[in-house]
């Protein structure tokens, strides 16, 4: 599970993101609301911990500007501003939750997985794309009566670009998603995994799923 931290406050983020390492989660810390927003919209995060208060663009925008995107990743707001027309705000803008500082770490962890749990419930366990089947739950792939034997990573770049069909995605959010690294443009880690994944998805197949956009990135969709 990978959760964004958007918090100014260098040593509240520091302390957030090694309690939520240490619960098994993988953390990742913007330090300003433009870069919270990029990194929210670009991204696929299963939850996002903001502030309200933030330099450059507020946590009230960021909100707004996520559910105005069509994504429901769940997000839970934790900031000083605990008037009650400030908790009101933020859920009426689509916050699932609203914790105040101070706070216990331990009533947030519990607060972060209870809405994780809550959006499992609310996600597909199974994606189909043309004739292509993923089970995420299972982590098998199927591409018509053809089973794909597929590693790790493999399997997570495919879910990636199954989950976001139809969306180009660049090689930086693959590698940032995939591998938890950020992309150098001398490295071709991302057009080699690529390539192995089409010889086992589309390779034995006359239809390709699996679809270059030229200086863009990477796309999965059944085109006609």
């Amino acid at each position: 599970m990978r959760i964004l931290i958007i918090e100014d406050e260098k040593k509240t983020a520091a302390f957030l993101r090694e309690g939520l390492t240490e619960a098994g989660f993988i953390a990742d810390v913007a330090a300003d609301g433009e870069e919270g927003r990029f990194r929210a919209l670009e991204m696929d995060y299963d939850l996002i911990i903001l502030d309200a208060m933030l330099p450059r663009l507020d946590g009230w925008s960021i909100v707004a500007d996520i559910r105005r995107s069509g994504k429901s990743t769940p997000v839970l707001f934790l900031t000083a501003r605990g008037e009650v027309q400030d908790r009101v705000r933020g859920l009426e803008l689509g916050a699932d939750d609203y914790l105040v500082k101070p706070y216990a770490f331990t009533e947030l962890l519990a607060r972060v997985r209870a809405l994780l749990r809550r959006r499992a419930e609310r996600q597909p366990e199974v994606l189909q794309i043309a004739d292509l089947r993923l089970d995420l739950l299972a982590r098998r792939a199927q591409r018509g009566a053809l089973k794909l034997d597929l590693a790790p990573k493999e399997f997570a770049l495919l879910s990636l670009l199954a989950r976001r069909q139809g969306e180009v995605l660049s090689r930086w959010v693959i590698a940032e998603q995939v591998w938890d690294m950020n992309f150098d443009s001398d490295s071709n880690v991302v057009d080699v995994a690529v390539r192995r994944l089409r010889r086992k998805v589309d390779d034995p197949f006359p239809v390709k799923l699996i679809h270059t956009v030229r200086g863009m990135g990477y796309v999965l969709e059944a085109r006609p």
